[in-house]
């Protein structure tokens, strides 16, 4: 099965084949609600490593990291 997932950021290609050596990236869902100027709409996009750094940069307020000691 292939599944072609492009980063929104810079438009590289994220991963082709499922099973094959994917890059991370991260996917975001975001569904509107009451109150906002979006309501009743869904986005969803994608950003690779490099793109998610560059964003994380802009933040007034650092994200926060944890180093963490087990991965699955």
């Amino acid at each position: 099965m292939t599944t072609k997932r492009i980063c929104n950021g810079c438009g590289k290609e994220l991963c082709q084949d499922l099973g094959a050596s994917m890059a991370e990236y991260l996917h975001v869902t975001k569904e509107w609600g009451y109150f906002s100027r979006k309501d009743g709409i869904r986005q969803e996009w994608n950003l690779c490593e490099d793109c998610y750094d560059r964003l994380l940069k802009n933040f007034r307020i650092p994200a926060v990291s944890t180093e963490m000691t087990e991965l699955v």
